[in-house]
């Protein structure tokens, strides 16, 4: 594909695998976040209360922890086009789960289902990965993230307007719609897209059920880095116990913590199956790659992605509490965050392309700590179009990271990017999980402040990685080596 132009407005060749690959994934963002900013007439309807609100925002960014991981793996070996597609379809029927449910328990277990439909991301993160080369990839992995995660805005001001066609049930409409859509999207996916350019061979990754590793030290990190993901899983099991919302009985919350601790050995076992050939012989260092790269970004991911899922879902709410707007108005204000994905994400990836990956990160992290510090500080004193500009500017940054991550995250080990995409993307919703259940216990105010100080935190951890630039080995089906240019 080196031949070939990248012209934005084109339609075929690797623009249109781009194109119909943001498109799937605006979908699954529309669908994941269908529900925020009609939240206050769903309430209404299944006479929720705020506690049981705040549970569902959680259950909704739960379950896609492990999705982006299982999906990230089953992604390197089955293939990018079979896999959104099947998730497609299959998401789908939560979906209508939500859109009928008659209560809590109902649309609990629909949310946290839905959930699997994040896992989308890291699939497209692979095919991207196919089709660009490497002083392309950046801004095309921007481009796929970015308008993709404008579906969460459309569906902030699309939705709420629909409902109004409608009677009190209005809402239920809107999300089965985004369900259809859903489905029907599915099918045209898997007509349309190749795994690969023609003539190039789609690399799977040599084994499954755990990600490889290259030294006994990041065989341990890798462990380390396992905790948090089930540790989020964790909190989302103390939040429907008897402590929280009292969904769970004690014996119920009991057993799903032993459970939890026993797949993290498993996942731990399935880790020292993959790599334990590490402990008996050196790897060559042209097959080896920096785990600790991984690590760092997952860390950013968490701050940046991580914040992003969990502002996304309060946002609207935010609004309508703290400056009495109307629930159409609130979440049209409110879609003004996640509107800056359209630019902010590729350029976040163009940026990294043309200056460097952790020159530009190091910056972007900078700016999203002082643009949530900012956001921090809003209340009803301020005016509404101050607190849109606040937050416009901080989702700039924030966004733009996010792209600078991904602009990374390709380049690490080829024939793993599914599942290196899938872990780095994980840690993201670990984030959001952990931010929202923190919203719970305090205003708005500190919540901002404190996603602030982790995100001062990741710029800490920034400092340890290395930059990605130069020459990196990759190995191909022929155990012969290339020379991938990332600079």
């Amino acid at each position: 594909m080196k031949n070939e132009q990248f012209n934005i407005f084109s339609f075929s060749g690797k623009m249109k695998t781009l194109h119909l690959s943001w498109i799937a994934f605006f979908i699954t963002f529309m669908v994941w976040f269908n529900f925020a900013p009609m939240l206050q007439s769903i309430a209404a309807t299944l006479n929720l209360t705020k506690d049981e609100v705040k549970t569902l925002l959680i259950l909704n960014v739960t379950l896609t922890i492990p999705a982006r991981i299982l999906i990230g793996m089953l992604t390197d070996k089955y293939g990018p086009r079979l896999m959104y597609s099947g998730l497609l379809a299959i998401c789908a029927i939560p979906c209508f789960m939500f859109a009928l449910a008659e209560n809590f328990q109902q649309a609990a277990i629909a949310r946290f289902l839905l959930g699997f439909i994040g896992a989308g991301f890291v699939i497209g993160i692979r095919l991207v990965s196919e089709w660009f080369d490497e002083d392309e990839l950046g801004i095309a992995e921007g481009i796929y993230g970015g308008w993709g995660n404008f579906g969460s805005a459309a569906a902030a001001f699309s939705l709420p307007a629909l409902t109004l066609l409608f009677d009190e049930n209005g809402w239920r409409y809107a999300i089965g719609l985004t369900g259809i859509i859903c489905l029907c999207y599915s099918i045209i996916f898997y007509q349309s897209i190749r795994d690969t350019p023609q003539g190039k061979e789609y690399e799977k990754s040599k084994v499954s059920g755990a990600l490889e590793v290259t030294s006994k030290n990041y065989f341990f990190l890798l462990l380390l880095m396992k905790i948090p993901l089930y540790g989020a899983l964790a909190l989302l099991v103390w939040k429907l116990s008897p402590s929280g919302v009292n969904m769970f009985s004690p014996s119920i919350s009991y057993t799903l913590y032993l459970s939890l601790i026993a797949i993290y050995v498993l996942d731990c076992f399935q880790a020292w199956r993959v790599n334990k050939h590490i402990f008996q012989r050196a790897i060559p260092h042209c097959h080896q790659y920096q785990f600790k790269q991984v690590a760092v970004l997952n860390v950013l991911y968490f701050a940046t992605f991580g914040s992003e899922l969990a502002v996304v879902s309060m946002l609207p709410l935010f609004f309508l509490e703290v400056f009495e707007l109307s629930p159409a108005a609130a979440g049209l204000v409110a879609s003004s965050y996640a509107f800056m994905n359209l630019m902010s994400r590729p350029g976040g990836g163009w940026l990294s392309d043309k200056f460097g990956r952790k020159p530009v990160l190091l910056i972007l992290t900078a700016g999203l700590t002082m643009g949530y510090l900012l956001m921090g500080l809003m209340n009803s004193q301020w005016s509404v179009g101050l607190a849109i500009i606040v937050a416009m500017t901080c989702s700039f940054f924030v966004q733009s990271g996010e792209g600078a991550v991904f602009a990374a995250v390709p380049l690490i080990k080829k024939r793993l990017t599914g599942q290196i995409a899938g872990m780095t993307g994980a840690y993201g919703n670990v984030g959001a999980v952990c931010y929202l259940v923190l919203l719970s216990f305090v205003d708005y105010s500190t919540f901002f402040l404190i996603i602030a100080l982790t995100a001062a935190i990741g710029f800490i951890f920034l400092l340890f990685m290395d930059n990605l630039e130069g020459k990196t080995a990759e190995a191909n089906t022929t155990e012969t080596t290339n020379l991938i240019d990332v600079t």
